[in-house]
């Protein structure tokens, strides 16, 4: 490529006319623009020459028209300042096309970048999440899924408060934004970490509002004859007897699915009719006693025969490991077209607890014991010095519901 040599300057309406070669803008260093022959017409590209650790690098920062030239000397300007703040000008770039996925964090080596992105969200996850977090695997799947795909391999200290709304509007234009405000969320926390741990100096989440608005509380439950659709017959409703009976257990009992699917056989007392959650195994962290109707009973028996010699109620293929709640979730979500022929509107799992809370209000059973039964923490004084298990008060709860749903189903 033929090289143009004594160009004084750059100046801005010249740059679309310039023949082939290399050109050096020599009021801004490191600064060149590249013209040449590319497909059906000429590209002009903005790059920055710069030294790292003794080894020359030229970056690609921009392309003309784009890119004009007071953006492309700004940018270079931004970059020599990054040099001198020990960051190399590789990793300070939003990445073109963010879609290869990161590897593990789990993979992480110890000899990695202290200051990448990669590198904060492990130390956040170990350091942070595990101890502190009941589950951490929620945050780290966010992480993995959205925020490092986006920023891979980037120095964590150049990541800017644009980006991060750039981010965060992705994810809303894909109509998750549930998932958006929990993102921001995750992210607030990630560079507060990091500014404590002096991997980052500053956060770049810099949000005023959610930036999925605000998110409105589901109030789904279940009406009567939508019950009395599903009980008439789970298993022609749901297609999978597992299923049917696990519904029909947290119908009946108002727990949650990830506390039954990581239940195991010695949590549960056929013969003194008790379901103990132990407090690994509860969103709250706090352990608790479900009393069980003569129909809980049954369910939980037809869950034991299909179990076979697994130590879990509902065990993973192979036995070995209790199912992922997230399966169950999706097991309802394929049967709703079968179940919106029944007349049941489409619902998710935890509306079937929200549905036993309210049918315990409409039968009359006090409010402490209904939180009780579902296992909330109980506010004020009452949550501090209030120890007791009500174990019949929950059991006769849970009767009076059951029997309900018995008349429903005749």
């Amino acid at each position: 490529m033929q090289r143009r040599q004594g160009v004084r300057r750059l100046v801005a309406s010249q740059l679309g006319t310039l023949p082939l070669g290399e050109y050096t803008d020599p009021s801004t260093q490191g600064l060149q623009l590249r013209v040449r022959e590319k497909g059906v017409g000429t590209s002009r590209t903005w790059l920055f020459r710069y030294t790292w650790r003794d080894e020359w690098v030229r970056l690609t920062i921009g392309h003309y028209p784009g890119t004009d030239l007071v953006d492309a000397r700004e940018i270079a300007h931004s970059l020599r300042k990054k040099i001198g703040e020990g960051i190399d000008p590789r990793r300070a770039l939003p990445k073109r096309s963010p879609k290869a996925a990161p590897l593990p964090l789990s993979s992480a080596v110890a000899g990695a970048d202290k200051h990448s992105i990669e590198f904060l969200a492990r130390e956040f996850v170990e350091r942070y999440l595990k101890p502190k977090r009941k589950r951490p695997e929620y945050a780290e799947r966010i992480l993995q899924a959205d925020v490092l795909p986006h920023w891979k391999g980037r120095d964590a200290r150049t990541i800017e408060p644009p980006e991060v709304i750039e981010l965060l509007d992705r994810i809303v234009d894909r109509g998750a934004s549930v998932m958006a405000n929990r993102v921001a969320a995750i992210l607030t926390q990630l560079f507060k970490f990091g500014i404590h741990r002096r991997i980052v100096t500053a956060s770049p989440v810099q949000l005023l509002f959610r930036p999925g608005g605000k998110e409105k509380p589901r109030e789904r439950t279940l009406i009567d004859d939508e019950l009395r659709a599903f009980l008439a017959d789970p298993k022609a409703a749901t297609r999978y007897s597992r299923l049917a009976h696990a519904m029909t257990i947290l119908l009946l009992t108002g727990q949650r699915r990830g506390e039954l699917a990581l239940a195991r056989w010695t949590d549960v007392d056929l013969k003194g009719a008790t379901w103990t959650i132990p407090a690994e195994n509860s969103k709250t962290g706090r352990g608790h006693v479900v009393p069980l109707s003569d129909w809980a009973v049954d369910e939980f028996r037809a869950l034991k025969a299909l179990a076979k010699r697994s130590l879990f109620v509902m065990p993973a293929n192979g036995g070995e490991h209790p199912v992922d709640p997230k399966q169950l979730t999706r097991g309802v979500a394929r049967c709703l077209e079968r179940m919106g022929e029944l007349g049941i509107e489409a619902f998710t799992l935890h509306d079937l607890r929200r549905t036993c809370r309210t049918g315990l209000a409409r039968l009359k059973v006090e409010p402490h014991v209904a939180e009780r039964v579902l296992n909330h923490t109980q506010e004020g004084i009452a949550g501090v010095y209030d120890q007791w298990a009500y174990i019949d008060e929950k059991r006769a709860a849970l009767e009076k519901w059951a029997a309900h749903l018995s008349e429903l189903r005749k």
